[in-house]
C-alpha cells in the first residue's frame, strides 16, 4: 500500500514525497481513512511507529478542505500533548505536512513567556497543540477561543494522565463543543484511559496495530545487573569500550539527572542533562546540540521519554529503571524507530528487582540478562542470570553489604526489597 490509497489530497501526498516516505506503516494505513470519514478513534501503537503522522494528516485534510463559517481565522482543531518537546514535535509535523497548505499551526506551553503566545494567537490559527497546564492560563485570560473546535486530539493521553493532567483535561473538555471528533492515541492504555475514552468517545473505531504495552520488535532489549555504587562506572566503560557516539541515559529523578551528567563530563564523556526543572530555552539547546552531535551524552528524566524524535539513535540505557513499568516502553521507544535497529540496555541494581519484573510482566516476556565481565553484582537476586557463554551462573547469595538502596521514593503500591527477586514515516 501507498500513501495514495488512503485518500489523501495531492497537496499532502506533495508534503510525504517531500519528506521521502512513500509507505504508510499500519497505524496510519488503519488510522488514516477512519479519520478523514469522521470517526472517533482509539488508536494503541508501539513508539516510534508513525501515529503523529497517523493523525496530522487526515487533520489537516479535514481542516483543509472545510472552511470556517467565521470571517476571521479561528482555532478549529486542539492537540494536547503532556510536553513541551512534544507539543513543539507535533506542530513541526503539522508545519512539514501541511507546507501547501494555508493553515496555521501554534504550539503553547509553559517555560517560556506567555506574551508571544498571546499575540501569535490573536492574529489567528487554525489548529491549536498545547499542554494542558498553558492552555488553561490562556483559557482563564481569555486569550484563546475554543468554541469552533471541530477536531480534538489526545496524544499520549496516557503520559497526560500518570503527569495528573486528568483535572485539566476535564477541564478543558467542558469547554469545547460536544459535536466534534475525537481522537486518542498512545503507545500504551491503561484501564484510566479506557474509562476516560468510554465517556469521551462516540462510537469509536478502536485501532492496535500491536500488542498493547510492547516494545518495537527492532530493539534489542538487554539487563546487565551490576552494583548501584558502580553504574557509573560501568555506564563510562560502555560508552568507551564500544566507542559510542550518541546515548540517551535515562534517571528517576532531576538532580540525579544533574549528577550523572557532570560525573560523565569528568570522566571525559561531553554530557548535558534536559529534566523538567530546565528552562525551555536550556532544554531545546541541550536535544539541539545532542541531536547535532556537539554532545555525546543526553541524560534525561521522564520529561523525555515522549516526544523526543532523533533520526537513528543507536543506544537508550536505563540508568535506574522507572517506577511506572509502561514509561520503560516509552523510554526505550526512543531507539530502534522509523524501522531502524536499536538498543536499550538497562542497568539494574539489586535494590531495582521489583521493577524488572513489574516491566516484564507487562512485556509479557524476560528480559536477557548478563553480566559484565568485571562488573559482577556483589549480591546477586535469586533471578535466572544469562551469562555469555563460558562463564557460571552464580545463583548463590553473598554475605557481603546489600547496595544502598535508591534515593528515589519507591512504588506505595508494592514497596521494593532488597530481598526480593521480582522494539517508514514515523514522527512519534
Amino acid at each position: 500500500m501507498t500513501f495514495d490509497n488512503l485518500g489523501l489530497s495531492t497537496d499532502l501526498l506533495r508534503a510525504v514525497a517531500d519528506s521521502g516516505y512513500t509507505e504508510p506503516t499500519p497505524i496510519q494505513q488503519q488510522a488514516i481513512p477512519a479519520i478523514l470519514k469522521g470517526q472517533d478513534i482509539f488508536a494503541s501503537a508501539q513508539t516510534g511507529t508513525g501515529k503523529t503522522a497517523g493523525f496530522t494528516l487526515p487533520l489537516l485534510q479535514l481542516l483543509g478542505t472545510t472552511k470556517s463559517k467565521q470571517v476571521h481565522r479561528t482555532t478549529r482543531a486542539l492537540i494536547l500533548t503532556p510536553t513541551r518537546e512534544l507539543a513543539d514535535q507535533v506542530k513541526d509535523s503539522v508545519k512539514t505536512y501541511g507546507k501547501y497548505l494555508s493553515l496555521r499551526a501554534a504550539a503553547i506551553y509553559g517555560g517560556v513567556g506567555i506574551k508571544p503566545q498571546v499575540q501569535t494567537l490573536h492574529r489567528g490559527v487554525d489548529i491549536v497543540v498545547a499542554t494542558p497546564g498553558r492552555l488553561l492560563d490562556h483559557i482563564g485570560q481569555k486569550t484563546v477561543d475554543l468554541s469552533q473546535i471541530e477536531i480534538l486530539v489526545l496524544d499520549e493521553c496516557d503520559r497526560m494522565l500518570d503527569m495528573g493532567f486528568i483535572r485539566d483535561i476535564r477541564k478543558i473538555l467542558a469547554i469545547l463543543p460536544p459535536s466534534r471528533q475525537t481522537l486518542m492515541f498512545s503507545a500504551t492504555f491503561s484501564k484510566p484511559i479506557q474509562q476516560l475514552a468510554s465517556g469521551l468517545l462516540k462510537s469509536p473505531t478502536q485501532i492496535e496495530v500491536a500488542p498493547r504495552n510492547t516494545a518495537a520488535q527492532q530493539v534489542e532489549q538487554v539487563v546487565h545487573p551490576v552494583d548501584r555504587d558502580r553504574k557509573r562506572e560501568l555506564l563510562s566503560h560502555m560508552i568507551g569500550f564500544h566507542n559510542w557516539k550518541q546515548v540517551l541515559v535515562f534517571t528517576r529523578t532531576k538532580h540525579g539527572a544533574n549528577r550523572l551528567a557532570e560525573q560523565l563530563a569528568q570522566d571525559g564523556l561531553k554530557s548535558t542533562a534536559i529534566h523538567g526543572n530546565k528552562s525551555q530555552a536550556a532544554r531545546t539547546r541541550a536535544l539541539q546540540d545532542f541531536k547535532q552531535g556537539k554532545v555525546r551524552v543526553l541524560v534525561a528524566t521522564d520529561v523525555a521519554s515522549r516526544g523526543l524524535d532523533i533520526d537513528q539513535l543507536p543506544h537508550v540505557v536505563n540508568y535506574e529503571l522507572p517506577n511506572v513499568p509502561e514509561d520503560y516502553v516509552h523510554r526505550i521507544g526512543r531507539t530502534g524507530r522509523a524501522g531502524n535497529e536499536g538498543r536499550a540496555i538497562s542497568l539494574v541494581s539489586e535494590d531495582e528487582y521489583p521493577f524488572l519484573k513489574d516491566i516484564e510482566r507487562l512485556l509479557n516476556k524476560p528480559l536477557v540478562k548478563t553480566v559484565v565481565p568485571g562488573y559482577e553484582p556483589s549480591a546477586p537476586a535469586k533471578v535466572v542470570i544469562d551469562q555469555p557463554k563460558g562463564q557460571r551462573t552464580n545463583q548463590g547469595r553473598s554475605n557481603r553489604a546489600k547496595p544502598q538502596a535508591p534515593s528515589a521514593p519507591t512504588r506505595s503500591k508494592k514497596p521494593a526489597s532488597p530481598s526480593r527477586a521480582r522494539k517508514r514515516l514515523h514522527t512519534v
